[in-house]
């Protein structure tokens, strides 16, 4: 059975560096994480990740068993917010930033495969004597974000700060548009294995027409 990629079939997991480009992200369903702080440094950041990723290799197992549907587990994602959104640009304040980890999960992923998911992880982490002490704050939700801006970045995750002010003050207003939801960015490269110069990262911004 092969695995399905979805970031070869869905058009939201598309990107070239230096394209902006608008487009309609349909609802997708993901297991998603709250926290807030420097990703670099938080406690909380690493404990939202390794909570995650055992549950979404529990799930992609059990829908491959139970319904014969194989997916790769996709990257990480992670929505970030701060009520200076300069702190994103110009000043790169991580203290400030908060920001909802996501994996995406196929529709056919439903809550009681979500709670029986949940279960199994925290079942083996006890008996491992390994705590997750993020496992329950982990939830299934769709997220619809609509309309948005993109683009690919590649390079340190610290230099990205010209690329969404070029996106922010620049593409979005000469454009017609303006910012709405949560800054989105997406992770296809492993950060333990890719130097820093070589990452690649969709950047994504809803955005909606300008009043």
């Amino acid at each position: 059975m092969a695995a399905i990629d979805p970031k070869k079939t869905i058009d939201a997991y598309r990107a070239k560096r230096g394209e902006f480009r608008v487009l309609d992200v349909p609802p997708l369903q993901y297991l998603m994480i709250d926290g807030s702080g420097d990703p670099n440094t938080a406690p909380a950041y690493a404990e939202a990740v390794s909570a995650l990723f055992p549950l979404a290799y529990t799930l992609k197992f059990a829908s491959r068993t139970e319904l014969g549907i194989d997916t790769v587990v996709m990257p990480l994602e992670g929505l970030w917010h701060a009520d200076d959104m300069e702190s994103f640009t110009s000043r790169r304040d991580k203290s400030a930033w908060e920001w909802t980890l996501l994996l995406l999960v196929g529709d056919h992923v439903t809550r009681p495969m979500f709670a029986d998911a949940v279960e199994t992880v925290a079942r083996k982490a006890e008996k491992k004597k390994e705590p997750l002490p993020a496992l329950s704050r982990v939830r299934l939700e769709t997220l619809a974000e609509g309309r948005c801006v993109q683009t690919l970045h590649v390079g340190p995750f610290d230099d990205e700060g010209p690329v969404l002010d070029e996106m922010h003050h620049r593409f979005i207003p000469e454009n017609g548009l303006r910012m709405t939801g949560r800054h989105h960015e997406i992770y296809l490269s492993d950060v333990r294995r890719t130097d820093p110069a070589k990452l690649r990262t969709i950047l994504r911004q809803p955005v909606a027409a300008a009043d």
